[in-house]
C-alpha cells in the first residue's frame, strides 16, 4: 500500500495535466487504507471520484473516513469499465497503485475498455521494470508485448521513479508513475487500418513467445492454422512483399505522424526478430496474414487483451 501520497501526486512532475479536468470521472483502483484517497478527495470531491476495493476491511475504513465517497466492493480484475463509464456518463480516468502481480492484466483490461471509449486515461504506479517495458523503443530487451500494445493504443509516459520507502510493506524494487492517454476508438481504428485487434493479438503473442527466433519461425504455426494446413499458401505468405500502406496511414505520414512514419514493413520482414519491429509494423504483418474483411466496421472487441475469465 502507498503510505506517502506526496511522491505520487507531485504536480511539478507533470501529473497535474493528467488528473485535472472539468469533466473528470476518476476511479481509484485498490485504495487500501486510503493514503492516496485522502489526497484525492479534496482535489476532486466525492462526486467526481469513486474507488474499487476488494478488501472488506478497507471498504469499511474508507466509508468511515469519507462517508460520501462511493466505494465498489469488487475485485479489480472483474471491473466492467464500459458499464461504469455508461453509468457515469462518459470515459473514465483511472488512478491507482497497481498490485505488481496483476499489473499487466489490469492494463490489458484498460486497453480493451478503450475500444468503446470507456477509459480515456490512466495515471498509475507499477514496478519500475514494467514501466520501462511500456515505453521501451525497439531493439532492446525491454521491448515486448506491453510495448507494442500500449504504444499502439495510447500516448505513454513515465512521469518519475518512486522509491520503496513510500510503500508499506516496503518492496525490494523501485516503482514508476506511468501516464497513459488512450487514443480512443476513432484514432485507434485509423492506426489499425482495418486490422482486427484479436488478429493482432495472435500475431504479437506468437512472435514474442519465441522472441529469440525470426518472425518467420515465430509465425509458422499460426500461419498454418490461418491457412488450414496449406503449406503452399504459408510459403507464399512468407515470401510476400509488404502491402502498400492504406490511405489513412499515408495521410498520417503526410501529416508527420510519428507512429505512421514507422509503419512500413521492410522487404526482409520475415528475417527480423520481434523486438526489431515497431507496433505499426506488427499491424502490417497482421494485415498481410489475415486481411481486413469487415474489420473496418466490426466492433473492436470487448475482451481482446484481458483474460476471458476477467470482467
Amino acid at each position: 500500500f502507498v503510505k506517502d501520497a506526496t511522491e505520487t501526486l507531485d504536480k511539478k512532475n507533470g501529473v497535474e495535466r493528467d488528473l485535472t479536468s472539468s469533466d473528470l470521472r476518476a476511479v481509484e483502483l485498490g485504495p487500501g487504507a486510503g493514503a492516496l484517497t485522502d489526497s484525492l478527495v479534496p482535489v476532486f470531491g466525492s462526486n467526481n471520484l469513486q474507488c474499487i476495493e476488494i478488501d472488506p476491511r478497507s471498504v469499511e475504513l474508507l466509508g468511515q473516513k469519507h462517508p460520501s465517497l462511493r466505494v465498489r466492493h469488487l475485485d479489480v480484475l472483474q471491473a466492467d469499465y464500459p458499464s461504469i463509464a455508461n453509468e457515469e456518463g462518459g470515459p473514465l480516468s483511472i488512478i491507482g497503485n497497481l498490485p505488481y502481480y496483476i499489473t499487466s492484466q489490469i492494463l490489458f483490461a484498460l486497453a480493451d475498455a478503450s475500444h468503446t471509449n470507456a477509459v480515456r486515461s490512466a495515471t498509475v504506479t507499477m514496478q519500475w521494470e514494467v514501466g520501462k517495458r511500456i515505453v521501451a523503443p525497439t531493439r532492446c530487451k525491454d521491448y515486448g508485448i506491453l510495448s507494442v500494445v500500449f504504444q499502439l493504443y495510447a500516448d505513454c509516459k513515465i512521469h518519475f521513479k518512486i522509491p520503496p520507502t513510500v510503500f508499506y510493506p516496503k518492496p525490494k524494487v523501485d516503482s514508476a508513475l506511468i501516464g497513459l492517454h488512450f487514443l480512443g476508438p476513432g484514432q485507434l481504428r485509423r492506426r489499425l487500418a482495418g486490422v482486427s485487434p484479436s488478429n493482432l493479438r495472435s500475431v504479437v503473442t506468437a512472435t514474442f513467445q519465441q522472441r529469440r527466433k525470426t518472425v518467420r519461425n515465430g509465425l509458422k504455426q499460426l500461419a498454418l492454422t490461418v491457412y488450414e494446413g496449406d503449406n503452399e499458401r504459408v510459403q507464399k505468405f512468407f515470401e510476400s512483399e509488404p502491402l502498400p500502406l492504406p490511405q489513412s496511414v499515408q495521410d498520417a505520414i503526410a501529416a508527420g505522424d510519428e507512429f505512421a512514419l514507422a509503419q512500413q514493413l521492410p522487404s526482409d520482414w520475415v528475417k527480423k526478430r520481434p523486438e526489431e519491429l515497431t507496433p505499426g509494423q506488427f499491424v502490417e504483418i497482421t494485415r498481410l496474414l489475415y486481411g481486413t474483411d469487415g474489420a473496418e466496421v466490426s466492433p473492436l472487441g470487448r475482451k481482446v487483451w484481458r483474460k476471458v475469465k476477467h470482467g
